[in-house]
């Protein structure tokens, strides 16, 4: 699997609001969703680069489109 760089969540929630997704919830982790899939980012300065990827994939995005939103 690819690696993406550690990234902070903060930048990773404005990646997946121009992907189309949107805050469903917030705690530990936020939790957002684009209607049809989910994607749970903790709260964490950086996240892990293989996490990262994980939650990339899980929301229907290649990692390629993911670091273009960055």
């Amino acid at each position: 699997m690819p690696k993406l760089p550690g990234v902070n969540h903060q930048d990773a929630i404005r990646a997946f609001e121009k992907a189309g997704f949107r805050i469903a919830r917030q705690g530990k982790h936020i939790t957002m969703t684009n209607g049809f899939r989910q994607a749970t980012i903790p709260r964490n300065n950086p996240i892990n680069a293989i996490t990262m990827a994980k939650i990339v994939l899980g929301a229907g995005l290649t990692l390629d489109d993911f670091r273009r939103l960055l």
